[in-house]
């Protein structure tokens, strides 16, 4: 049997991009799974979207017949604000399909059906988008007139920071902790334990996650290693739940936080991200303009928020760079 080139046609492309749209638009958020399977997100999102939270005083009472109390119910909203971004990437199909293939681009007779499919191409290109996004989600600061995605959005920490100069994230309010040295290997598991016993009792008896830097997971496993070597349940070297949590806060080192002088201490569900890749104003298209590469161009909506920056739900640490 002769050998045969893996080959697509532009129509095989152009087909694929219209036939998987929605599919391959979702690639760039699945590529942030490693940050994101800790967050909620909220699909079908690409216009400002009102985060409620209510909160009331009222409460029961010895029985009255004639009881009657005012409306004590307050809804405090949060605007969780997607932004449409967009990408115009250039890509030599083939190099895709070698690396897909593994050996080359080659094979023999009816091997290819298993070969990759134009869909697959479009799933590589669509996916290393993703890279940039992940980098970006804490630190995003939004700039209508920029070019990458670190100015598509506000991050988590953006968010944060603006809010800790409105004053509405505080050590006063509660949902703010400002450490007075920095964290290393030899203080790192009593001032995370400090943290943690700071939390509103809400907070503390709630599942939670510590968002970190990867340097700070360290100094953590390390300092706990050469504290507690002699207990009978320290039977691993990575410590999965800050020690005093009641395995309520479990530590998730994240590599888009290296380096950054914050840490935040929130449940899940109040780390949201907005996104929509199903509404018509989202596209994905290939053409192309040159004759060796193609031109994948797409758009989408993306966003972060915080459900709440309540004491309860919400604890921003500010770490100490300098002694």
């Amino acid at each position: 049997m002769a050998n045969h080139t893996i080959e697509f046609s532009d129509a095989d492309y152009k087909k694929a991009a219209e036939v998987w749209k929605k599919e391959l638009l979702l690639l760039p958020i699945i590529a942030c799974s490693a940050t994101l399977q800790y967050m909620t997100g909220l699909p079908g999102c690409r216009t400002a979207t009102h985060l409620g939270t209510a909160e009331s005083s009222s409460q029961f009472a010895p029985y009255k017949a004639s009881r009657k109390s005012s409306t004590t119910t307050n809804v405090v909203y949060r605007t969780l604000e997607p932004f449409l971004g967009n990408v115009s990437e250039d890509f030599e199909p083939n190099l895709y399909v070698q690396t897909l293939l593994g050996a080359g681009a080659y094979i023999l007779g009816n091997g290819q059906a298993q070969a990759p499919s134009a869909k697959l191409v479009l799933a590589s290109v669509a996916k290393s988008l993703g890279g940039k996004l992940n980098d970006a989600l804490f630190t995003a600061k939004r700039n209508a007139d920029g070019n990458t995605t670190a100015e598509l959005f506000n991050g988590w920490l953006t968010i944060a920071e603006t809010e800790i100069t409105a004053g509405n994230i505080s050590v006063a309010k509660g949902n703010l902790y400002e450490c007075a040295e920095k964290i290393d290997n030899t203080n790192a598991v009593d001032i995370l334990k400090d943290i943690e016993r700071s939390c509103d009792p809400v907070l503390r008896q709630t599942e939670k996650f510590l968002y970190c830097s990867p340097e700070i997971a360290d100094a953590y496993n390390d300092n706990y290693l050469l504290t507690h070597s002699g207990l009978i349940y320290n039977t691993q070297f990575d410590q999965v739940y800050l020690e005093g949590s009641g395995k309520k806060t479990t530590i998730v080192p994240l590599s888009n936080l290296a380096g950054c002088n914050k840490m935040i201490l929130a449940p899940k569900s109040n780390m949201i991200y907005g996104y929509d890749n199903m509404g018509d104003v989202e596209k994905l298209s290939v053409d192309r303009f040159s004759p060796w590469l193609l031109t994948l161009s797409a758009a989408m909506f993306f966003g972060t928020q915080f459900h709440t920056i309540d004491k309860r739900y919400l604890k921003i640490v500010k770490l100490k760079s300098t002694e």
